[in-house]
């Protein structure tokens, strides 16, 4: 546990653990987090989520390949930053 644990922080160091509130470790179950216990249920149903769409993408094509980097960043930008405009008041 406490190697896991060493990983997933040497991991965060370089990243904002408030925009990605969860990680996959190879071998082991998921691990979530939020500002409140309730957060991180709310964050562990999103990841079972993806999981689930992701698992379903898969078996009906293998082939399929990952999202851009050009794309991933649009979509993630129009959400989040000081520029974001998708889901405002």
């Amino acid at each position: 546990e406490e190697a896991t644990g060493r990983v997933i922080a040497e991991t965060f160091s370089q990243l904002d653990p408030d925009a990605i509130p969860g990680v996959l470790v190879a071998g082991h179950g998921p691990f979530v987090w939020g500002a409140s216990p309730l957060q991180a249920v709310h964050n562990a149903a999103i990841l079972e989520e993806i999981a689930f769409m992701n698992y379903h993408t898969l078996e009906i094509n293998p082939e399929v390949g990952g999202i851009g980097s050009a794309l991933l960043t649009k979509h993630y930008s129009r959400k989040h930053g000081s520029k974001a405009y998708y889901g405002q008041p």
